[in-house]
């Protein structure tokens, strides 16, 4: 590979990616969102092109201006910006048509597939970035009771049969009580309910979807995550072990060990 197309969404990962890449010696051209990718990918690139969601004939013209033939995605684009950010062009619009329906899933599918339309091919950026999977069993904190470890089966179990509907990722389980399932309002919004409605020490599980292609959609826990997790005073973040990307690894475990939170790769 001797160019990448980097679609960046938010979060810290495109920048990630981007990084690895370079230390490849490969050519990084970006396509960042308005309003949802970091400033400082412009820096850390060869090219950058700014576009507001739902731009995709810009988007794939600039991959094809810049000889671009792999892409791949990193981050993800806010639901709750898309109302003062999201401006489809008429190619956009065809696609959505096309798919159906607007799930995260298949949206992304729709993506990926007029992208893959152009001769251009849309790859996992997992492999280039080191060290970026859960690892199996415990990764920082205290050693989970065997109360705990049920309650993880039970979040993971309760998680992956919503997943096969295109649910969220998230559940939060205590003493065997499901506490919360994230819907449309996010992970962060779904703890926070469970801690209202259960209390402190959740246990919580992070799954991909059944089915989920996980080249352009993976669960990701960072620093934010885990800070959110000991806010509520959650006991246990279990996450899929060589599925979940830990971003900030050393930055995200460091601060689970400090919190107290069980960080637990689940398999």
């Amino acid at each position: 590979m001797n160019s990448l197309g980097l679609i960046a969404g938010n979060g810290v990962f495109p920048l990630e990616v981007a990084d690895a890449a370079r230390r490849r010696g490969i050519r990084v051209i970006a396509i960042a969102h308005l309003r949802e990718t970091r400033a400082e990918l412009a820096a850390r690139v060869d090219e950058i092109t700014w576009i507001k969601v739902g731009e995709l004939e810009k988007m794939i013209a600039e991959f094809r201006r810049a000889g671009v033939t792999e892409v791949a995605m990193a981050g993800g684009i806010s639901r709750e910006r898309l109302k003062d950010s999201f401006a489809p062009d008429a190619r956009a619009i065809k696609m959505l048509s096309a798919i159906g329906r607007m799930s995260d899933d298949a949206v992304l599918r729709g993506v990926a597939g007029e992208i893959e339309a152009e001769g251009i091919t849309v790859i996992d950026p997992v492999p280039m970035v080191e060290n970026c999977l859960a690892h199996p069993g415990l990764a920082a904190g205290p050693e989970p009771t065997e109360g705990q470890l049920r309650d993880l089966d039970l979040a993971f179990a309760v998680a992956r049969q919503l997943g096969s509907f295109d649910i969220g990722q998230t559940v939060a389980v205590r003493d065997g009580i499901v506490g919360a399932v994230e819907a449309v309002e996010g992970t962060d919004a779904a703890l926070r309910r469970a801690a209202r409605l259960v209390g402190a020490r959740l246990v919580i599980a992070k799954a991909a979807k059944p089915g989920q292609d996980l080249r352009f959609d993976r669960p990701a826990i960072g620093p934010e995550t885990i800070a959110l997790v000991a806010e509520i005073g959650a006991a246990m973040l279990g996450i899929e072990a060589g599925v979940t990307l830990v971003l900030e690894r050393e930055r995200t475990l460091e601060l689970a060990a400090q919190s107290k939170v069980s960080l637990y790769g689940h398999v």
